[in-house]
C-alpha cells in the first residue's frame, strides 16, 4: 500500500491510532499489517517496555507515525507520557524510514509482490518526486527526488541511500543500484525534500531506506521464478525464521537475460542476509551482508537522430557494416594514439560492458541505558571493484569505504512537554587508485594503454542533533542541525604517448586538496487539526560535495583543472497536507520551493572523449513543484492509486562559457534546467476478489506518463515524452490444502502493451557555437551522440512464487 507521509514522532503513537479507531470505526485495518521495523526491540524483565501493536496496511496515505500512532485498544490517551509512548530503541529506527516533519512515501511490498519487480524501476514510480531513467546496466537506473539527479550522468547522486539503516552511499556521494533485486524487499522509504541535517553530505535532494523482510515474516522457504521476453529470467530464494533471541533472513537470486537492444545481455546474482541477536535483554546486534555480481554487456548511447533511426540498435555487428542508427566508437589500432591509424567499432564489435562486483559488511550495536535511553554504533565497510569498457576507454578501479557512526536516542520530557532528542557523531572515508585505459580494436574489449591514473581521498566527519518536541496534543515541532567537514585529496596523472613506438610524453600532473565545511539546520512543524487532517510545514537545508574525480574533467572531456568546483547547496521549504475522511480514502499534497547555489550539474563530452561527463556549478537556481498522492478504495475489490510530480527547475543566475578558437559567454538565466520532465504521473486502477472461490485473483490497469524536457542549457532540443499502458492479471492463495506448501501467488503481466518506442534515458549534452559565436541550431544538436537509450518495447513477463511450510 501507499503510505505518504510526515512522520509527527513516534511520541505520539499512542494518541492517533485511538483517535482512528473511535472515529471510523475500521475493523479491516486490523486485518493486516506492515512489516515490522529491523531491530525487534527485547522486554526487559527488569524494566518491562511497553508493547507497541504494528499499524495496518490501510493507514494513512501520508499521515504516518504522525497521525496514526498505535496503543493498545482500551488504552487511555491521557496516560503519563511513558506508559503509551514507543521506546527509544524504535525512535532511533523511525529516522531512517520517515523521519518526524519528513515529506515521505512507504511502499508497501503489497504494491509490488504481485507483478514482475525486476529493478527499482518498476517500484519506486509508486511515490511521488520520483523520477527514474535507465542507466549503464541493467539494473542501473538513475534515480531523482524532484529533479536531484537528471542532471548526472550516470549513477545515483545528490540523495542517500540505506539498507536497514545501514549506509550504501559511499563517502564520495555514489549509489549503484545495481544491487537492488526489489524480491528481497518489504517495503522502501521514500524521504524527500533537502535532508542533510539528519543525512549528511549528498542529501540534498532527500533519502531512501530499503527493508528487507524480516526473518519471522517470511517464516520459512519461499522460491519463484520469473521470465519473459528477450530472454529474461530470474530465479530467487527468501529464508528466514525467527528462533528464540534470534532473528535472521537470506535473500539469493540470479538473474539474466538477452537484452532488448544490442549488445545488452547481462548475467547479474545477488544475496542479501540481515541477522539479529538479543544478546541480552538490553543489547541487541544486527549483521548486514550484500553481495552482487555483474557480469553486462553496454550499448552506445545514441544521438537523438540515431535513435529515431535504430531505437534498439539493430544491425550493428560491425562498424563498416553498421545500419543506419548504429552506436559507434572510434578506437587507435595501436591503443595509444592514431599514428597507424583508427577503427569506428561498434558495441558488439569492440565488447563494450561492465564487471562488476559490490560487497557490503555492516555491524550494528544497540544499548538500552534504560527504558528510554539507546545508545547505537554501526560499522559499514564497502567494496566496489569494477572493470568498465564503457566506450573508447575502459575505467578499472577497486573502491573500498568504510563507515561509523554512534548516536544516542534519548526519549523523555523537557519542562512537561514530550520530547525525543537525538544526538550522533560520524566518520566515513574511501581511499582509491583508478586506471582509464584505452580500448583498442581485437574484440572482447581488448585494453590499452594507459590513458590516466587517478589516486583519491574522501573523508567525511561530524555531528548532528535532533529535537522532537510536542508543545500541544496537536502540534508537534522538530528542529535539527547537521555540521560536518569534507576533505578531497587528489592526484590526478594523464598519459600520453608519441610516435607509432609509443614513447611516453611528460605527465600531466594535477593535484588537488580541498576542505569544505558545511552547516545544515532544518525546523518543521507537524498540526494534527482532527482524525482526517494533518497540515505540515518544513524548512530544511542541503549540501553536497564535488567527488574527487569531478576535479580532473574540463569541459572537453579531457584531463584537466577543475579544482574550482564548490559545494552546492539548497534551502527548501515545503508546505502540505495530509487527508484520510475514511478507511477508503487518502490523499497527500505536497508543494516545495528550493533555492540552489553552486547547483552541480552534469553533462555529456564530445563523442571520443576519454571522460563521458563534465561537471560545473550554477550560481544560482530555483526548483519548484507540487508532489500528489492518492489511494481511493471506491467500491468492495477495486483501488485506484496515483502519484504525480510537477516539477518547474530554472537557472536564475548562469552565464555559459562556449569555446570555439574563441570564448563566446551565453547568459542562461531563465531557462529551463536540462534533463527535468515538468509531468510525471504512474496510475492504477485495479480489482482483487475478495471472497468466493475466485478470491485471490485480480488484475490492474496502469498508466505512466512523462513529459517532453530540454537536453542542452540553452533549452534548444528536447527529449520526446511518452504515456506507457500496462496490464497484470495475478492469483495468490494463501490457504492451500497441503503438506508442504503454505502459499501461492502467480502472475502475467503485459508491459508497453501498445508497443510505443520511446526514450527511457537521455543524457544532457553540451551547445556547440559556430566560430562566428552562434549557437548551432536544434537540427544539429539532434546528431550529438552519448545521450538516448530507447526504452523496452511491449514485453510479456510471467511469475511464480510458492512458499513451504
Amino acid at each position: 500500500m501507499l503510505r505518504c507521509h510526515a512522520r509527527g514522532g513516534v511520541s505520539v503513537v499512542a494518541i492517533q491510532a485511538a483517535l482512528l479507531a473511535s472515529s471510523s470505526g475500521v475493523s479491516a485495518q486490523s486485518s493486516s499489517t506492515v512489516l515490522p521495523p529491523v531491530t525487534v526491540d527485547a522486554p526487559a524483565a527488569a524494566r518491562p517496555k511497553p508493547a507497541v501493536t504494528r499499524p495496518s496496511r490501510l493507514r494513512s496515505a501520508s499521515a504516518g507515525r504522525a497521525t496514526r500512532p498505535v496503543v493498545a485498544p482500551n488504552a487511555n490517551v491521557n496516560a503519563p507520557t511513558q506508559s503509551r509512548t514507543v521506546t527509544a530503541g524504535a525512535a532511533r529506527d523511525g529516522l531512517n524510514q520517515s523521519p518526524a516533519g519528513q515529506t515521505a512515501t512507504t511502499i508497501d511490498r503489497s504494491q509490488f509482490d504481485n507483478r514482475p519487480s525486476f529493478s527499482v524501476s518498476d517500484v519506486l514510480r509508486d511515490s511521488p518526486g520520483i523520477s527514474i531513467k535507465q542507466g549503464n546496466g541493467p539494473r542501473d537506473f538513475g534515480i531523482s527526488i524532484r529533479g536531484s539527479n537528471a542532471r548526472n550522468g550516470f549513477g545515483i547522486r545528490n540523495l542517500v541511500i540505506f539498507e536497514d539503516g545501514f549506509p550504501v552511499t559511499q563517502p564520495d556521494g555514489l549509489s549503484r543500484s545495481d544491487l537492488i533485486d526489489p524480491h528481497a524487499y518489504g517495503a522502501i522509504d521514500v524521504i524527500r525534500g533537502p535532508s542533510s541535517a539528519l543525512y549528511g553530505n549528498y542529501a540534498t535532494g532527500g533519502a531512501l531506506n530499503f527493508r528487507t523482510r524480516p526473518g519471522g515474516t517470511i517464516d520459512g522457504v519461499e522460491y519463484g521464478v520469473d521470465g519473459g521476453s528477450y530472454g529474461y529470467l530470474n530465479n530467487y530464494l527468501a529464508a528466514g525464521k525467527k528462533v528464540g533471541n534470534f532473528e535472521g533472513s537470506l535473500f539469493a537470486s540470479d538473474t539474466r537475460g538477452d537484452g532488448y537492444i544490442g549488445n545488452s545481455w547481462f548475467n547479474t546474482q545477488t544475496v542479501n542476509f540481515l541477522g539479529t541477536l538479543k544478546a541480552t535483554p538490553d543489547d541487541r546486534f544486527t549483521v548486514k551482508i550484500i553481495n552482487n555480481d555483474l557480469s553486462a554487456r553496454l550499448p552506445i548511447r545514441q544521438s537523438l537522430n540515431q535513435y529515431y533511426q535504430n531505437p534498439f540498435q539493430q544491425g550493428c555487428a560491425t562498424g563498416a557494416a553498421a545500419a543506419p542508427g548504429c552506436g559507434t566508437v572510434t578506437l587507435f589500432n595501436n591503443g595509444f594514439n592514431t599514428t597507424t591509424g583508427t577503427d569506428k567499432e561498434t558495441a558488439v564489435q569492440a565488447g563494450l560492458g561492465r564487471n562488476d562486483r559490490r560487497t557490503i559488511v555492516g555491524g550494528r550495536w544497540e544499548h538500552d541505558f534504560d527504558n528510554t535511553t539507546t545508545w547505537r554504533n554501526q560499522f559499514v565497510f564497502d567494496d566496489r571493484n569494477i572493470s568498465q569498457p564503457t566506450g573508447t576507454t575502459s575505467a578499472i578501479g577497486d573502491f573500498p569505504s568504510y563507515n561509523y557512526m554512534s548516536d544516542v536516542t534519548k526519549r523523555g520530557e523537557i519542562l512537561g512537554l514530550e520530547s525525543t532528542t537525538f544526538f550522533g557523531a560520524f566518520y566515513s572515508t574511501l581511499t582509491a587508485s583508478s586506471d582509464t585505459r584505452n580500448v583498442m580494436p581485437g574484440g572482447n574489449a581488448t585494453l590499452g594503454r594507459i590513458t590516466n591514473n587517478l589516486y583519491s581521498e574522501t573523508s567525511n566527519y561530524g555531528v548532528r542533533a535532533r529535537e522532537e518536541l510536542r508543545l500541544s496534543p496537536s502540534l508537534l515541532a522538530v528542529a535539527g542541525i547537521g555540521w560536518e567537514q569534507t576533505v578531497l585529496k587528489g592526484i590526478n596523472t594523464a598519459y600520453s604517448y608519441t610516435g607509432p613506438t609509443g614513447v611516453l610524453d611528460p605527465l600531466k600532473v594535477t593535484a588537488a586538496d580541498r576542505q569544505f565545511q558545511n552547516t545544515a539546520p532544518e525546523l518543521a512543524l507537524l498540526y494534527t487539526v482532527n482524525s482526517e487532517w494533518l497540515l505540515r510545514a518544513r524548512a530544511a537545508t542541503g549540501y553536497g560535495t564535488p567527488q574527487v574525480s569531478n576535479l580532473f574533467v574540463v569541459q572537453t572531456g579531457l584531463s584537466g583543472n577543475n579544482t574550482q568546483l564548490q559545494t552546492q547547496k539548497n534551502l527548501g521549504y515545503d508546505l502540505g497536507f495530509d487527508w484520510t475522511p475514511n478507511s477508503t480514502l487518502k490523499v497527500s499534497a505536497t508543494g516545495f520551493y528550493e533555492f540552489f547555489r553552486d547547483e552541480l550539474v552534469s553533462q555529456a563530452t564530445p563523442a571520443g572523449s576519454p571522460n563521458t561527463s563534465y561537471t560545473f556549478n550554477a550560481p544560482r537556481s530555483e526548483h519548484r513543484g507540487i508532489e500528489l498522492a492518492a489511494d481511493w478504495k471506491f467500491y468492495p475489490g477495486w483501488r485506484f492509486m496515483a502519484a504525480y510530480t510537477y516539477l518547474d527547475e530554472v537557472y536564475t543566475e548562469y552565464v555559459e562559457n562556449i569555446t570555439n578558437g574563441a570564448v563566446f559567454s551565453f547568459n542562461r538565466a531563465g531557462n529551463k534546467i536540462p534533463g527535468i520532465s515538468p509531468n510525471e504521473l504512474t496510475a492504477r486502477i485495479g480489482y482483487d476478489e475478495i471472497a468466493g472461490p475466485l478470491a485471490g485473483l485480480g488484475g490492474f490497469v496502469e498508466v505512466q506518463w512523462k513529459d517532453s524536457f530540454y537536453m542542452d542549457n540553452a533549452n534548444l532540443l528536447k527529449s520526446p515524452g511518452y504515456e506507457l499502458v500496462n496490464v497484470n492479471v495475478h492469483y495468490y492463495n494463501t490457504d492451500l490444502v497441503s503438506d508442504t506448501f503454505r502459499s501461492l501467488n502467480l502472475f502475467l503481466e503485459v508491459r508497453n502493451v501498445f508497443d510505443r518506442t520511446y526514450v527511457a534515458s537521455a543524457n544532457n549534452i553540451a551547445n556547440t557555437v559556430t566560430a562566428a559565436g552562434l549557437q548551432n541550431p536544434a537540427s544539429v544538436l539532434v546528431n550529438t551522440t552519448g545521450s538516448i537509450y530507447a526504452g523496452s518495447p511491449r514485453t510479456f513477463v510471467a511469475g511464480m512464487k510458492v512458499a513451504f511450510k
